[in-house]
């Protein structure tokens, strides 16, 4: 009789083992994957608990779980706009969709063909390729988009911010990545960029101080109001696995 009912769960248990190991990957939970391969059932009741429901309530847990299950969704209804309009916006917005998906090369080239003629120096456009050029690894032309970005405005966000300063990083410029780290931990007080930071000093072979940056974003999450700290859950989980290497 209990075999039975077990068979008529497994194919139930299988598929949410499946969906819960594919959202680990997208959303860089890989730490789960080894619970959720040796222990599917209670694994995946864990990971539902821990990780997809409190994204459920913040409004980003569906959002995750149809790119998951349906990753070519977006694109599709992208090109099936660019088919009806060859507009810059549905360029842009398909350029974004491959990107979602991380074909940088796709993304890429549809985002240069929007930068020209009256968009040729369109700062929302500079940005969307500085981003994507990160992203596919190539921090020169990256910083060199961003540097334009930066010439037509002064607006800047943490995020880009970090970027940039990643971006010095990855083409060896260390000494001005150094100096970006600090400024924008000091400025904007970022979560994220303290934990790349320490990544930075932990490749840098400076252990001790990679560890303070990983103790710090501890300390600090523990003085943020509660929206904030499920916002920086992630960077407080991977500081606390880097903590735990360099021990």
């Amino acid at each position: 009789m209990m075999f039975a009912y077990w068979n008529d769960y497994y194919y139930i248990v299988i598929i949410l083992q499946i969906i819960a190991i594919i959202h680990a990957i997208k959303t860089g939970r890989r730490e789960w994957i080894y619970l959720l391969i040796f222990l599917p059932a209670i694994g995946a009741i864990v990971y539902f608990f821990m990780e997809f429901l409190p994204e459920m309530r913040r409004g980003s847990g569906s959002k995750s779980l149809t790119k998951a299950l349906f990753p070519n969704r977006e694109i599709n209804e992208w090109e099936r706009k660019l088919q009806v309009s060859d507009s810059v916006t549905n360029k842009l917005g398909l350029s974004k969709a491959y990107a979602n998906q991380k074909k940088y090369d796709q993304a890429i080239t549809l985002t240069l063909d929007c930068l020209k003629g009256h968009y040729d120096d369109d700062p929302a456009i500079l940005l969307q390729l500085s981003r994507q050029y990160f992203y596919s690894g190539q921090y020169q032309e990256s910083i060199k988009y961003f540097d334009r970005f930066n010439s037509k405005t002064s607006i800047k966000t943490a995020e880009d911010e970090l970027l940039y300063a990643r971006a010095l990083e990855g083409i060896g410029n260390e000494d001005a990545a150094n100096d970006d780290y600090k400024r924008i931990i000091r400025v904007h007080h970022s979560i994220e960029a303290r934990y790349y930071y320490g990544l930075f000093l932990k490749n840098r072979k400076q252990t001790e101080q990679a560890k303070e940056q990983f103790r710090a974003i501890r300390s600090e999450l523990k003085l943020l109001p509660r929206y904030l700290r499920k916002r920086n859950a992630k960077w407080l989980r991977l500081a606390i696995k880097e903590s735990i290497a360099l021990k």
